[in-house]
């Protein structure tokens, strides 16, 4: 299902994708893709694709999250942000069998050490696209408080967080959860549902 799935993603978009290429390509030159090692399965490492939000002269080596307002984003990211476009050449991932369509967000390798007391649970979960805290955390950016350093605070607070409401869904998931899951969470991405956030 996933690989159907995925398949017809990439036919249907294949045009938007284009298009975002070809902008991100005007905007700030190459890379168009930002490809990174992300922790999937079995903690197996894989390369997950993002379309690139940042503009290609950042430091490599910065803070592995996204604040809101982060400076090192272009105008072309922000929208991509906004919008979630910047994860559809995951449907290559989802392809390759790295990730699913529904799954836990994949974490960096900067957040490897939270997975333990009980999280690395999670793991056991082939990684996805779309999924239950994906869906409550959708503007996840704005979540940060001022005054607390966001990586400690996502490791501290957020991560186990949705540690919880991954290991909660994933043990009892259906097909038919799955699919309602996706179109709800199409229609979070309208603006039509929830308003609670995500963004990584």
């Amino acid at each position: 299902m996933d690989i159907i799935a995925a398949s017809v993603g990439i036919i249907v978009l294949s045009p938007l994708m284009l298009t975002i290429a070809l902008v991100l390509l005007l905007e700030g030159g190459r890379p168009v893709l930002f490809v990174q090692p992300r922790i999937g399965a079995g903690g197996r490492l894989f390369h997950m694709y993002k379309f690139r939000k940042f503009d290609p002269r950042c430091d490599s080596g910065g803070l592995a999250l996204t604040l809101d307002n982060d400076l090192r984003m272009t105008a072309v990211g922000r929208i991509l942000a906004l919008t979630k476009f910047d994860e559809l050449p995951q449907l290559w991932n989802v392809l390759k069998g790295e990730m699913a369509i529904v799954g836990p967000r994949p974490e960096s390798l900067a957040f490897a050490e939270c997975f333990r007391d009980g999280y690395e649970a999670v793991l056991q979960y082939k990684p996805g696209l779309l999924g239950p805290a994906q869906i409550m955390f959708r503007r996840e950016a704005l979540f940060y408080p001022h005054g607390i350093e966001p990586t400690l605070f996502y490791k501290e607070v957020l991560f186990p967080a949705k540690a919880r409401i991954d290991l909660s869904y994933y043990g009892r998931r259906t097909m038919a959860s799955d699919a309602a899951l996706v179109i709800r969470g199409v229609f979070v991405l309208l603006g039509l549902g929830l308003s609670r956030s995500m963004d990584r």
